[in-house]
């Protein structure tokens, strides 16, 4: 956990990188990559470098191996299954270059919807679900606490589900310091993320309900970015925040995912927002319109999948429901929220599994109503976002066979277009990052790139094969640690 200290500068980083002085390139270039040399241990830049060399050295074999790999496509077109499988990639890959345009468009549309005044603010409960989760607790509930939102129209509930740990002391000692700015629950026992924010939404008075996670810090002007938007759009159903990562100072994971992150939200669902869309509302910080959340919670608290109770995805079911009701949902690039994320590999495997299995099941039910009449207004940019994402789980299991074909017969040129790939679509992540926020961090770009087509290939091919699954995954202690 980041004490408050070394949390306050990043934020002001943040700000500043808006408002850079004017000085020469060649400076700050300089200030930046002593900046990073300083800050990165001698591993991360170790990890880095071999990027660079290995992306470096693929360009060199594709050159050498042209020829081969002119060959091998031929060899392709050559059998009625290898002509089938050319076009249909070549059609999916003209389709995701469009898509790439289009969501380029529209997240030129967007623009965050500036705060309102206090007067104007709806009354607010704000949720946080704690299980296992120490110290951190009390720093999310204290900085939710410092918001400047209107004490008398803030309602704070922080819910322990059964934690194993000392969490419900640090709740305690939240309690103690801010008396009753917050009021705190036990569970009986350990029954879910899910049931905790259940009865956080029933004991909860606000005309707007926000969930946080307990691992999470927000910034003073979060909250009330993030609910000004029920205010200026009476359709509005549910806001998705910002989400950046808190642990990236020395672990190179989360560096990667602080990328990652900013791609997905500020891009993605900056374009999602434009139309209205935003697919999935993250836990980490999030915000639904009291009626919305009434309108569907008894069908979500009972959620199924095969049989089994849904006990995994709560925020994009109940994003999913929430656009089902003809609902806008929303995103608030001003509204930020610093989070913790897995520093080892196998933490990291274990969240997209558990992310994967959601994006599995909740497409399948936005399946059966996004083509339906189901809101007023144009529903074809939903209906785009939708077949976008189909199509990634639909071709996961073809394009892997294909994929373990190639690895096994030109395991060389499979090295090195892939590498050159990942050199050339990883660019426009790292032009984005850089502009928004530090140009040396944004190289990590291309390391999470390769550590994903290497060693993540294979989460959605398994989570749809085990979608049905149960389980957090990272929830216990050890993954604390």
């Amino acid at each position: 956990m980041k004490s408050e200290n070394t949390f306050t500068p990043e934020l002001n980083a943040t700000k500043q990188s808006d408002t850079r002085p004017s000085i020469k390139n060649g400076f700050l270039l300089k200030t930046r990559l002593q900046s990073f040399i300083q800050n990165a241990n001698a591993w991360g830049v170790f990890v880095m470098g071999s990027t660079f060399v290995l992306m470096i050295a693929s360009i060199y074999v594709m050159y050498v191996l042209q020829s081969d790999y002119d060959q091998f496509n031929q060899d392709r077109l050559s059998t009625t299954f290898g002509m089938i499988f050319m076009v249909i990639a070549t059609g999916l890959f003209a389709f995701k270059a469009g898509f790439f345009v289009y969501t380029l468009y529209r997240y030129f549309r967007y623009k965050a919807i500036e705060s309102v005044s206090n007067e104007e603010l709806p009354t607010c409960t704000v949720i946080v679900p704690a299980y296992n989760e120490g110290k951190q607790v009390y720093a999310t509930l204290i900085s939710l606490a410092n918001s400047d939102y209107p004490v008398e129209k803030l309602q704070l509930l922080s819910i322990d589900d059964g934690s194993k740990d000392d969490t419900w002391n640090w709740m305690q000692e939240a309690k103690r310091v801010l008396g009753d700015r917050v009021v705190i629950y036990q569970q009986p026992k350990n029954m879910g993320k899910r049931h905790a924010l259940y009865r956080g939404f029933n004991e909860g008075t606000g005309e707007v309900f926000v969930t946080v996670d307990s691992d999470s810090i927000v910034k003073k002007d979060t909250l009330r970015n993030l609910v000004s938007p029920f205010v200026t759009n009476e359709k509005c159903g549910a806001v998705a925040g910002n989400i950046r990562v808190l642990n990236n100072e020395k672990a190179l994971i989360p560096k990667m995912l602080d990328v990652s992150f900013v791609l997905s939200f500020e891009f993605v669902r900056s374009a999602e927002s434009s139309l209205n869309s935003v697919l999935c509302t993250p836990g980490a910080l999030a915000a639904y319109r009291r009626t919305a959340v009434f309108a569907c919670l008894d069908a979500w608290i009972n959620q199924t999948f095969m049989g089994q109770p849904s006990d995994i995805g709560e925020d994009r079911a109940m994003t999913n429901m929430i656009l089902k009701q003809g609902y806008h949902v929303l995103f608030q690039r001003n509204a930020y929220a610093y989070t913790n994320v897995p520093e080892k590999y196998k933490g990291l495997y274990k969240m997209f599994i558990r992310w994967g299995r959601s994006n599995v099941r909740e497409n399948i039910e936005m399946s059966k109503y996004v083509f339906t009449n189901f809101r007023e207004g144009s529903k074809a940019g939903t209906r785009l976002l939708f077949f976008s994402q189909a199509t990634k789980i639909v071709m996961s299991y073809p394009f892997l066979l294909f994929m373990l074909y190639f690895v096994v017969t030109h395991p060389l040129l499979f090295v090195a277009s892939t590498l050159t790939s990942i050199l050339v679509l990883s660019t426009f992540p790292v032009i984005f990052y850089a502009k928004r926020y530090n140009f040396m961090e944004s190289f990590w770009a291309y390391s999470y790139s390769v550590m994903y087509t290497f060693g993540l290939f294979w989460i959605t091919p398994y989570a749809i094969a085990t979608a049905n699954r149960r389980g957090w995954l990272t929830r216990g202690l050890a993954e604390k640690k």
